[in-house]
């Protein structure tokens, strides 16, 4: 069953390896709005979406938004943590990335799909869920709905 709105944020621990993490502990995500963002280096959809969710770091920083991402890989082939690194210089993702080859968070969120956006308040509950190509048309929206700016 899906994580229910209202859920706390799982715990981000169960990470194989970390990515642009310099600096960063989960415990500093208390007090702020969250994105996490759920991908995978096979994920065409997600390779579609990046530059738009990369965008959201700078964008609404000042507003206090922090974004996590998770590697969920899909098949065999996504295990390649070098192909996580590629991708990771070529979309110039620059928020921390959470390796989970072990499914330890995609569990934790109850999470199945790729891309898949996980959107929490400051108080640490979920506001918002969504997958896929439709569900990213929304996160735009929802992300400034809970920070209070005008939809531009």
């Amino acid at each position: 069953m899906p994580m229910r709105l209202k859920t706390p944020m799982p715990s981000l621990d169960g990470a194989t390896e970390w990515f642009n993490d310099e600096g960063f502990k989960p415990e500093d995500l208390a007090g702020h709005p969250v994105l996490i963002h759920f991908w995978a280096v096979s994920c065409h959809i997600c390779h579609e979406v990046m530059d738009e969710v990369v965008s959201y770091v700078h964008a609404y920083k000042d507003h206090g938004l922090k974004v996590v991402g998770i590697h969920m890989p899909k098949q065999e082939s996504d295990l390649d943590v070098g192909k996580v690194k590629k991708d990771i210089e070529q979309y110039s993702i620059v928020q921390p990335v959470a390796v989970d080859n072990t499914h330890a968070m995609t569990d934790a969120f109850e999470n199945q799909f790729v891309p898949a956006f996980f959107l929490f308040d400051k108080e640490g509950k979920l506001v918002y869920r969504a997958a896929g190509d439709k569900g990213f048309k929304n996160v735009k929206p929802k992300i400034e709905e809970l920070l209070g700016i005008a939809q531009k």
